[in-house]
């Protein structure tokens, strides 16, 4: 059975509740992580879910700081040092000493949540490709993409579908 077969299924399944988080699992066993990256970035984009700041926060929150460098560091790397240390009050900006461009899993570790709601929020607003970035991220780190709930998950396996059958 092919991912496009298994996504059919897990879709037109979903109206009888079922197991999101296991349907995902199944999925991510025969998904690339492009693939996945492409849903989850549907998904963030998409009027059904939060808001891609509000996931992002959701995310960092529930990750270990080795994880939140790596998010953070893609969302520098997506807006350059400067424009990243302007937001969220000057955050970033404080925790980057003169000529560093990627935060340690150290001070990753000292933003809260709710800060990187609004530095992900802004990077999405400065620059939109940024959601696609973190998407590619997170689906290599697949497990925490289950954190974002039933709902998110049912969107983001809808969207790979979508694209599976554009592209077949």
């Amino acid at each position: 059975m092919g991912l496009l077969d298994i996504l059919q299924q897990v879709v037109a399944g979903a109206g009888g509740g079922g197991n999101p988080e296991a349907h995902f699992d199944q999925v991510t066993q025969h998904a690339t992580p492009d693939q996945l990256g492409a849903g989850l970035a549907a998904a963030m984009r998409s009027d059904q879910t939060p808001p891609f700041g509000n996931m992002v926060g959701q995310i960092f929150g529930n990750s270990s700081p080795t994880q939140q460098a790596g998010v953070l560091n893609q969302i520098l790397a997506t807006l350059g040092p400067a424009a990243a240390s302007a937001i969220a009050g000057g955050a970033l900006g404080r925790m980057l000493a003169p000529g560093q461009t990627q935060l340690t899993p150290d001070q990753a570790s000292q933003l809260s949540p709710a800060q990187v709601t609004e530095i992900a929020a802004h990077a999405e607003q400065a620059r939109p490709g940024v959601v696609d970035q973190v998407s590619q991220f997170y689906a290599q780190h697949s497990g925490l993409i289950k954190l974002l709930g039933s709902a998110a998950l049912m969107v983001t396996l809808a969207k790979m579908k979508e694209h599976a059958t554009d592209k077949g």
